[in-house]
């Protein structure tokens, strides 16, 4: 019987058990891998993406929650739409809660600010004023800036003539999704502010309102962090 015929019938193995084999080469190629990490690359872009829009609008919702009322210089009032004169329940809200502060004794001046649109009779500033007259503030302790069509033209109208009386801390006072945006312009702007949001009126009535609060106050601030432009969107809770 032939050993070696047999061995090579059952297939046993021949020649040198320990050698080595090259690697099979990668089928996937250069551009394979290319469109991998490409993938990859763009999947990263996106996880990092919704975690900075995530972060945002979770810190626009925890500084809407505080309420400082800590003694300032002034009471800023932010201005929103008026008929004629007539604040708009969103203006009339804010209004309200600055008188509260002034009478509270937070800060010793209110200070209204807001321009007019175009065929307007009235600016915010001027009928912000006027309304807190007709609620007992008195007269003198209330500055009207009637400039900025919006927030950060407010902002910056504000500062200057603030800064001109030679005053600096200010309270701002906003709906409660706008406060992180305010007060982030208003740092930016040289003043020393902190925030004292009202709780009424159209921007918390609602579940909805809240939500669109939020989202659109978390597109507003990211923009004007990547561009320190104006980031003043449409508000649609009611006015």
């Amino acid at each position: 019987m032939n050993s070696t015929l047999d061995r090579d019938r059952y297939g046993e193995p021949q020649g040198d058990p320990y050698e080595t084999y090259e690697a099979v080469p990668d089928r996937l190629g250069f551009f394979g891998t290319l469109r991998r990490w490409t993938t990859r690359l763009i999947l990263g872009v996106v996880l990092m993406g919704l975690l900075v829009v995530g972060g945002t609008a979770v810190r626009v919702w925890q500084v809407a929650r505080i309420d400082d009322n800590s003694p300032a210089e002034a009471i800023v009032v932010l201005g929103a739409a008026q008929y004629s004169g007539t604040p708009s329940t969103v203006f009339e809200a804010r209004l309200d809660q600055a008188a509260s502060l002034y009478e509270q004794g937070v800060a010793p001046e209110i200070v209204t600010v807001g321009g007019k649109q175009e065929g307007d009779l009235f600016t915010e500033a001027a009928s912000g004023r006027n309304y807190l007259i007709e609620q007992g503030v008195p007269a003198d302790k209330i500055t009207a800036v009637e400039e900025g069509s919006d927030t950060l033209e407010s902002i910056e109208a504000v500062s200057d003539t603030l800064r001109e009386q030679g005053r600096s801390s200010v309270v701002l006072v906003s709906d409660p999704w706008h406060s992180l945006r305010t007060r982030t312009m208003a740092r930016d702007a040289g003043l020393d502010a902190w925030t004292s949001p009202t709780r009424t009126g159209p921007a918390v009535y609602t579940r909805e309102s809240q939500a669109h609060g939020i989202a659109r106050e978390t597109g507003a601030l990211l923009w004007y962090q990547l561009t320190h432009f104006t980031a003043d969107f449409s508000y649609t809770a009611g006015q």
